[in-house]
């Protein structure tokens, strides 16, 4: 068996410049990434960005047209099998039987594992993650939180040393969703590296880091306050009534690069930010209208990247 590539040092994924097409689409486009050992690393873009594929890359279960890198050591064109072993996997659609009991899902996954004392290993899971109680219940009954603890537990059966968790949480409840966060940073303490996909802008103040994707490119990574500071973007808050038809009126308003009504709000942003505070000091004077600096946010910036993102590379019918 081939020892993992200790040049990788302390990181669980290190690729770069990968590259994957489906035909004429190019979906992954020189991806490079790093995820440290013990790091939740959350992975965010819209639907059909290319977070699912660059996943499947890292991993070794999909064969980049070029680039390289390694998983846990491992390179991921040559050692994906190695990384097999070694890396537990939770994929969008839950993927286990509902004819089944819980304990008989975990067992069935024991034995694809080949695992030694499949019993305890089952018993060990089904206690950390709190399942236990439920044991036999069908997994047909399972409400979406309990589902997701099931997918979870069977992602760590064998022990692995990084789960790559692709939006584990879609359509499950918020309370369901803060006690898998809690159980993640549990796991991250233990020194287990997870690279997560989500669509929540509170999941990802989350991550210790992140990085953003879009028409199959990396816009931008790091943490959270990195991310924010590299825009430059200053944000205003103008509270008010009609704040859709004000936000029409201020697109093409010089500085105004961006205006997203949040609940309450309209959040107007622009790096020009003499010109964006004159455009706002404008709109509000004389109005029943009040505006206010704010602190940009996650969201703002990912709206902005997604934007500029279309311009740059978005393909229109």
């Amino acid at each position: 068996m081939s020892t993992p590539d200790q040049s990788s040092g302390d990181y669980a994924i290190d690729v770069r410049n990968l590259n994957k097409h489906f035909g004429s689409k190019h979906v992954v486009n020189d991806v490079t990434l790093r995820v440290a050992r013990g790091e939740i690393f959350g992975f965010l873009g819209p639907n059909g960005s290319g977070k699912t594929t660059s996943i499947r890359l890292m991993c070794g279960l999909l064969t980049p047209d070029s680039g390289s890198g390694t998983c846990l050591g491992y390179d991921i064109v040559r050692e994906s099998a190695q990384i097999k072993r070694h890396v537990g996997y939770m994929t969008q659609r839950f993927s286990y039987w509902e004819d089944l009991t819980i304990r008989e899902n975990l067992d069935f996954v024991a034995r694809i594992y080949q695992m030694p004392n499949r019993r305890e290993a089952v018993d060990r899971a089904l206690e950390s993650l709190g399942l236990a109680s439920r044991a036999s219940q069908l997994t047909g009954a399972l409400s979406g939180g309990w589902k997701q603890r099931l997918a979870l537990a069977a992602c760590m059966l064998h022990e692995p040393e990084l789960l790559l968790l692709d939006e584990p949480t879609a359509g499950v409840d918020p309370t369901a969703r803060r006690d898998f966060w809690e159980e993640l940073h549990r796991l991250a303490a233990q020194g287990i590296s997870v690279l997560v996909s989500t669509h929540y802008m509170d999941e990802a103040e989350r991550c210790h880091k992140l990085a953003y994707i879009a028409y199959g490119k990396l816009l931008t990574q790091g943490t959270a306050a990195e991310v924010i500071a590299e825009q430059n973007l200053e944000t205003w808050a103008i509270h008010g009534e009609r704040l859709s038809t004000l936000a029409a009126q201020l697109r093409n308003a010089p500085g105004i690069e961006q205006t997203v009504v949040f609940g309450s709000a309209l959040h107007a942003s622009g790096r020009d930010h003499a010109a964006l505070a004159a455009a706002v000091a404008h709109t509000v004077e004389g109005q029943p209208l009040r505006a206010e600096r704010i602190d940009t946010g996650l969201e703002d910036v990912f709206i902005y990247l997604m934007s500029h993102a279309q311009d740059n590379y978005g393909v229109t019918s």
